[in-house]
Order: C-alpha cells, then sequence, then structure tokens
C-alpha cells in the first residue's frame, strides 16, 4: 500500500478536494447562469422602446432577462387598444424584444412571475 500514516491524513485530503470541487462547480453554474448584465434597465421607456405607437403603459415587470408590459398603442383614442407583450433581454443588441407568445409562453421557459403576468392576458 502506498500510504502508511494514519486515517485522518487521507480523509482530510479528500475532503478538501470535494470542497474545491464544489466551490469550481458553483462557480461555474453561477457564472454562466447570469447571461443578463446586472445594469438591465427595467423600466417602461426601455421595454417599449422598439414598439410603435405606445400611448400609455398600464404594468410592467423584469425578472432574470425576460418582462412583460401591458400597454396602449394607437395613433389615437379611437383606434387605440390594450396589448399584453413578452419581452426577452438581448445582450447581443444590448435591449428588449418582443418575442412569440405562442413559442415561449409555456412552463418552465421563463420565470413564472413573468409567465403568470404576461402570457394569460389578452
Amino acid at each position: 500500500m502506498w500510504f502508511t500514516g494514519d486515517v485522518k491524513t487521507p480523509r482530510l485530503l479528500c475532503t478538501v478536494l470535494v470542497l474545491v470541487a464544489m466551490g469550481f462547480a458553483l462557480g461555474r453554474a453561477t457564472s454562466s447562469a447570469s447571461k443578463v448584465p446586472l445594469s438591465t434597465p427595467c423600466s417602461a421607456p426601455a421595454l417599449s422602446a422598439h414598439l410603435t405607437n405606445v400611448m400609455s403603459v398600464q404594468s410592467y415587470g423584469c425578472e432574470a432577462g425576460w418582462a412583460y408590459l401591458w400597454a396602449t398603442v394607437g395613433t389615437n383614442e379611437q383606434d387605440a387598444v390594450g396589448v399584453t407583450e413578452v419581452l426577452h433581454y438581448s445582450t447581443l443588441r444590448q435591449g428588449w424584444f418582443v418575442v412569440p407568445r405562442l413559442t415561449y409562453c409555456k412552463p418552465g421557459l421563463m420565470p413564472d412571475y413573468v409567465y403568470r403576468l404576461g402570457c394569460f392576458s389578452n
């Protein structure tokens, strides 16, 4: 056998190796899970920047690179209509962009908060 010391040394060595491996794994998981910059603006103007004819915003919210927007769009009061949009933040294009609700409104594809408020309205 290659080791002739007491039993505590291998246990300590194994414990240290496991802790280092866990720290490495946790560091990789948190750095790869966060693709959205911390400075991502979550405001009515930021969410409606790429929409046309937004007259007003009734509600909005963001979580983990996803957002919902309840807005009134139109060119005047006679043709105004309420809309609900689901948006995703593009790090490449540095902005919020509308995504098709038929494609993305499925459980587990986005945070539950955005799913509930963005996918079950008009």
